[in-house]
């Protein structure tokens, strides 16, 4: 950035006042909250985000310093702009995980084959690797997803994903508000084209970019604060 283009001092502070009005909203809108998925609250804290992050930037360019503030997604969803009071919900969820341990799914899924042969029903018919319970799932991977989400629900495979030999990766749930329930059929060939995040009412996210590693050094600290409290 140029010696001219370079913001001032003085939007530096204004920026600085804005975060602090930005904060003062939040938690007003938090101690006046009507509920948990308050819309006002999501509101006054995407406020807070943009408000933080223009501080941050304006920071950065002026005197070569950051903050300590980081809000993950800040940018990602917009604000609400959905019916104050929906009458249908669309739920989105995605899901990712990593086959660790190729043999332990094998081993799982077969076992699922053999005591139900009815699974052999929900593999893919490209992924089968023999006729019948016995061969339905052989070494083919493939075959092994489709025996295993065939047959549990997928919160179950989350709550017991390692026992798969599956990893968990990131996962976001969105609620979407609706004017009106879809028509039978209606989305399944595209389930997500048709998603609008400023209909979204509430979102979770979960990745491990958000988690804090902290060291040795680090839990040393902390067990001293601890101590001292």
């Amino acid at each position: 950035m140029s010696d001219a283009a370079q913001p001032s001092a003085a939007e530096v502070r204004a920026a600085a006042e804005a975060v602090k009005a930005a904060l003062d909203r939040h938690l007003d809108a938090v101690e006046r909250r009507s509920g948990q998925d308050d819309p006002a609250v999501y509101a006054a804290f995407d406020e807070l985000a943009a408000a933080a992050e223009a501080y941050d930037e304006l920071l950065y360019d002026t005197y070569d310093e950051v903050t300590p503030f980081e809000i993950p997604g800040s940018d990602v969803l917009p604000s609400y702009a959905g019916p104050e009071e929906p009458s249908a919900l669309s739920v989105l969820i995605r899901r990712d995980y990593t086959v660790v341990e190729p043999q332990r799914l094998l081993h799982q899924a077969q076992r699922i084959a053999d005591l139900d042969p009815d699974a052999a029903d929900d593999v893919p018919a490209n992924g089968s690797a023999g006729a019948g319970a016995s061969g339905v799932v052989g070494n083919s991977v493939h075959a092994a997803l489709g025996v295993l989400f065939g047959e549990f629900e997928p919160d179950e495979i989350a709550s017991r994903h390692k026992e798969f030999g599956l990893e968990e990766g990131d996962s976001t749930l969105w609620v979407a508000a609706a004017d009106d329930p879809a028509e039978p059929g209606e989305w399944l060939s595209a389930p997500f084209d048709q998603a609008d995040p400023q209909r979204v009412v509430c979102r979770f996210d979960v990745s491990s970019v958000f988690d804090e590693e902290l060291g040795e050094d680090d839990d040393d600290l902390l067990e001293v604060l601890d101590q001292d409290r």
